[in-house]
């Protein structure tokens, strides 16, 4: 993840850019979630940063703080990612299954996930280019790009377009 993603720029002719960067093993994951306020269509954005791989405690820990927040009966829409589907995740839904609704999206299906625009945004637009230093500097504009993306309803609003959810 500490690899920058390299996108297409300018330059002046006969200066190639170059960005340097080594071999890193470190990790940054982020998981996130939209909401969709079903009276007033007011859309938020929750999310979490985790320095390993996501796993069914992590899910967990966002589902209650969404519930948390929102402090309603919910719709949760999840694509089929295995971690998703794994033990953890599965107790916790049934847990609750009075409050929180399934839907499940076709298996890997990405275009039809609102939340994968989210991360869509960040890598190809807010971090395009960029090579952190640290695992901490990566962390620090992933919060930033999320943090813009939360107030940005017209941009959350985009995400549902190009999966092709109505609203």
């Amino acid at each position: 993840m500490l690899q920058p993603l390299v996108r297409r720029t300018w330059a002046p002719q006969g200066q190639t850019p170059i960005q340097w960067q080594w071999e890193r093993h470190d990790r940054l994951s982020v998981i996130s979630a939209i909401s969709l306020a079903p009276r007033r269509r007011r859309l938020g954005l929750y999310w979490e940063t985790r320095r390993k791989n996501i796993c069914g405690e992590d899910v967990v820990a966002l589902l209650r703080d969404v519930r948390r927040h929102l402090r309603r009966r919910i719709t949760l829409i999840l694509d089929r990612w295995s971690v998703h589907k794994g033990r953890t995740v599965r107790e916790y839904l049934q847990r609750y299954a009075a409050e929180i609704q399934i839907e499940w999206l076709p298996g890997y299906a990405p275009d039809l996930n609102p939340a994968e625009q989210v991360w869509n945004h960040s890598k190809y637009s807010d971090l395009a280019n960029f090579s952190p230093a640290d695992c901490d500097q990566l962390e620090r504009h992933v919060e930033f790009s999320m943090r813009k993306q939360r107030v940005q309803s017209s941009l959350l609003r985009s995400f549902f377009k190009t999966a092709e959810l109505p609203l």
